[in-house]
């Protein structure tokens, strides 16, 4: 990610990071059993992979693809 930094809009810098984040208190969330976490933030992963998708930004590696498959089974 830090050379990729340089050529990314500050827009896409923070979607980054807030997708990363999400990511990672979901997988924290489902670790800890929370299922009220788990929603929450599996509902705020996609939420963010929608925006990005929205406006052309292309996530793909920024969150294992397990816990993405995870987010949406949570929230169908």
């Amino acid at each position: 990610m830090e050379g990729i930094v340089g050529t990314m809009t500050a827009f896409v810098v923070e979607l980054h990071h807030r997708i990363v984040t999400a990511g990672q208190a979901l997988n924290q969330a489902v670790q800890a059993e929370d299922d009220r976490m788990v929603h929450q933030h599996s509902a705020r992963l996609l939420d963010l992979l929608d925006r990005a998708a929205a406006t052309d930004v292309d996530t793909s590696g920024w969150v294992p693809a397990g816990v993405v498959a995870a987010a949406a089974g949570n929230c169908a």
